[in-house]
């Protein structure tokens, strides 16, 4: 326990800051050392599938699912007449598994893991809701200091570096693997996802929701501006050029926003140019990694947004998921936003919308490649006591996860790309995308090459809190206070100081 005291006041640190970042996917951090790789030309975009007006989705038909809650408008907190929770049936080992996502996400996770507890007759998943993601990091904390850790714990990306660093508080999926007997295959799951979650080739955390950025539009608004949505923009001069005649023609009143601001512009456009983001692959070969967002390449995007919002086709919504509202609402005529905000988009837009991949400079040699996710996965997590049956449990739950008709299922029914080969394979034999036109590009973009050392992942510790210094040097950039240059060297300077006092603590 002496020894973990430096990781709980990190952890601590970490979760106070998370209150200002929700992630709905997303939010980003960190995977494993992957050799470098010559970046490969990355073949032509898809064409994104014929738009329609936004068509409802066709949950998988797996063998007698439970059916989830119907979702409603606004997430309905817990109160104290909630309904009681199941009682596991007698003689069954139980395993506690905390969660952080709210409704309609959560009701659709629980209803998978009662399935999985009516799957067989040994083992018992019990759900419980802990709040968001910075509550469920705090419940989590307490408990392992009280000795009453849970079994599992849903854990978003950006706090992968910090729970990695927690080595007597988590046991690894690749150790729990081998201490069970499941033959646990990492090459099932989709690399960009398995190579966050992994160190070397050694899987450290399960992948549950994952999710990438793509670029929504308005179709109706196109049509009034007099642009063809059958040929979306693909580079950034396309999307500047689409979004100032959606204003000059007023078609919308804003051309284009986005939400998660360094997540879509920093983080993913990193990867797609296969630039670094920071040195050591990106935090991933050690916590000695600086920050070199600074780049020409980066100056030069933030200046083109800076200089957008003068021109007027450009809004700056604010921070973490702030301006998801803008699309639907119709103010803005395009997004990039996560995959796993098409269900609110789909349901709450009162016009035709379609989606296609992130935009690229196309003087960038090599671009665009593969982009890198968002969301959480599950950590295992050890407590005094713990039996072997309990982890043995905890394996039968990831297998069941890891399953293609689960892992389909949750793809089309939350909008998280499949975290598995094999869930993208059912859903397509499912006929799901041709239901729902654009459904399965997060996924094409997720394996559109193989990950270089640049777009494998992020493993930089306290991430939150560089993301926060980032949206203070952005803002003061487009609130005309600083140059682009400007904002990013500070913003590097800052977080590079972020870096060395996690990495201080740590050694």
């Amino acid at each position: 326990m002496k020894k973990l005291f430096p990781l709980v006041s990190v952890l601590v640190v970490l979760s106070m800051l998370l209150s200002a970042c929700a992630a709905p996917t997303p939010t980003p951090a960190p995977p494993t050392k992957a050799p470098a790789v010559a970046p490969t030309k990355a073949p032509e975009p898809t064409k994104a599938p014929e738009p329609t007006k936004a068509p409802a989705a066709a949950p998988t038909q797996a063998p007698a699912p439970t059916k989830a809650p119907e979702p409603t408008k606004a997430p309905a907190a817990p109160t104290a007449t909630a309904a009681p929770r199941p009682t596991p049936p007698p003689g069954r080992v139980v395993v506690e598994f905390w969660f952080g996502l709210g409704k309609p996400l959560g009701d659709v996770l629980e209803a998978v893991v009662m399935d999985f507890n009516k799957s067989q007759d040994k083992y018992y998943v019990d759900p419980i809701y802990k709040g968001g993601y910075a509550d469920t990091m705090n419940a989590a904390i307490a408990a392992f200091r009280a000795g009453k850790a849970p079994h599992i714990v849903q854990m978003f990306e950006v706090g992968t570096a910090t729970m990695m660093a927690a080595k007597g508080a988590i046991k690894p999926v690749y150790q729990l693997a081998k201490e069970t007997g499941w033959n646990l295959d990492p090459s099932i799951y989709i690399p960009a996802v398995r190579g966050y979650y992994s160190e070397g080739e050694n899987m450290i955390s399960m992948p549950l929701n994952s999710s990438t950025p793509m670029l929504y539009f308005n179709i109706d608004a196109f049509k009034k501006a007099g642009l063809d949505p059958a040929k979306p923009p693909k580079t950034w001069a396309e999307v500047r050029a689409a979004a100032k005649k959606l204003v000059d023609s007023g078609a919308t009143k804003c051309g284009m926003t986005f939400e998660w601001p360094t997540w879509t512009q920093l983080e993913n456009f990193s990867a797609i140019h296969n630039v670094p983001l920071a040195t050591k692959s990106n935090g991933m070969l050690g916590m000695d990694a600086e920050l070199k967002f600074n780049s020409d390449l980066h100056v030069r995007h933030l200046q083109t947004l800076m200089d957008m919002q003068k021109e007027g086709s450009f809004k700056y919504g604010g921070r973490d998921g702030a301006a998801t509202v803008l699309f639907p609402s119709g103010e803005c005529g395009i997004i990039m936003a996560s995959s796993a905000a098409r269900a609110r988009i789909q349901r709450e837009s009162q016009f035709a919308w379609d989606v296609t991949f992130l935009p690229y400079y196309d003087d960038v040699p090599g671009a665009p490649i593969n982009s890198i996710i968002g969301g959480a996965s599950l950590w295992v997590m050890n407590s005094p006591g713990r039996t072997a049956d309990e982890y043995k449990a905890v394996a039968e739950f990831f297998k069941y996860i890891s399953k293609p008709e689960v892992d389909a299922r949750w793809h089309q029914e939350t909008g998280y790309v499949p975290i598995t080969h094999g869930g993208n394979d059912k859903t397509k034999a499912d006929g799901f995308y041709q239901k729902n036109p654009g459904a399965g590009l997060p996924y094409q973009q997720l394996t559109r090459s193989k990950p270089t050392e640049n777009s494998l992942g992020l493993r930089l510790g306290n991430m939150p809190e560089i993301r926060i210094i980032v949206y203070e040097e952005w803002e003061k950039a487009f609130q005309g206070q600083q140059t682009a240059k400007q904002a990013m060297d500070n913003a590097v300077k800052r977080g590079n100081e972020v870096l060395r006092n996690f990495e201080k603590t740590y050694k």
